[in-house]
């Protein structure tokens, strides 16, 4: 079984003191944090850009998954770059040339993830799974915190995990989208290695939190 990690989504963390939220995160032993983009048109949602991107950075050293949910995000790769991101998550739909995105997301020397929604088929990352550093299966229809689970969810993540065995393509797969305690032993059960929780990380205690999602995921 590949090493299991927890990413905290900073989405559902209080904006009110971000750094803080961060450091107890660190505590916790996490090596990377979740921001979530949002532009109002791909999903009904605005949430962070660019400048509060750059603010944190200069307060951690954590690694910086960057999801993408906008609309033409070819546009705002250097930004992001710029900002301290260190992998760019894109949706397939939002792209005028996915595979011309992706390839800006490389030549800047970051890594690079495809995200699929809930209705979005494994087929779609076929031709294009050899040039993707993750692959992140979207468990609610991306926009806002908070959802729960999709049921059935992780049926979509076993496919993902054969056709990634079939293709001998070594990369993670990550989930998005109610995880919690009760889910997060589902999931990798089915195959996935990132776990990215919002309220199940940020509602009470942190740190206990995340120790909590390791140990329900590794069956403890």
């Amino acid at each position: 079984m590949q090493k299991i990690e927890v990413v905290p989504s900073l989405l559902s963390a209080d904006f009110a003191n971000l750094t803080r939220e961060i450091r107890k995160v660190e505590r916790a032993g996490c090596r990377k944090i979740h921001l979530d983009v949002m532009d109002g048109h791909f999903v009904p949602n605005i949430s962070i850009g660019p400048a509060v991107i750059k603010a944190i950075r200069k307060h951690t050293h954590l690694y910086f998954q960057t999801h993408l949910m906008v609309e033409h995000p070819e546009r705002y790769i250097n930004d992001f770059k710029e900002a301290g991101s260190d992998c760019i998550i894109i949706h397939e739909e939002a792209c005028r040339d996915f595979r011309r995105t992706v390839g800006k997301i490389k030549k800047l020397g970051l890594e690079a993830g495809i995200a699929l929604r809930p209705k979005t088929s494994v087929d779609t990352i076929k031709d294009i799974i050899q040039e993707m550093d993750m692959v992140l299966i979207m468990t609610v229809e991306p926009g806002f915190g908070g959802q729960a689970f999709i049921k059935g969810s992780e049926n979509k993540i076993r496919r993902t995990k054969s056709f990634l065995e079939e293709k001998k393509v070594k990369i993670p797969i990550g989930v998005d989208g109610g995880i919690s305690f009760q889910s997060a032993p589902l999931v990798v059960k089915a195959g996935a290695t990132y776990l990215i929780a919002g309220n199940a990380v940020f509602t009470g205690d942190v740190v206990k939190n995340i120790k909590k999602l390791y140990q329900n995921a590794s069956g403890d």
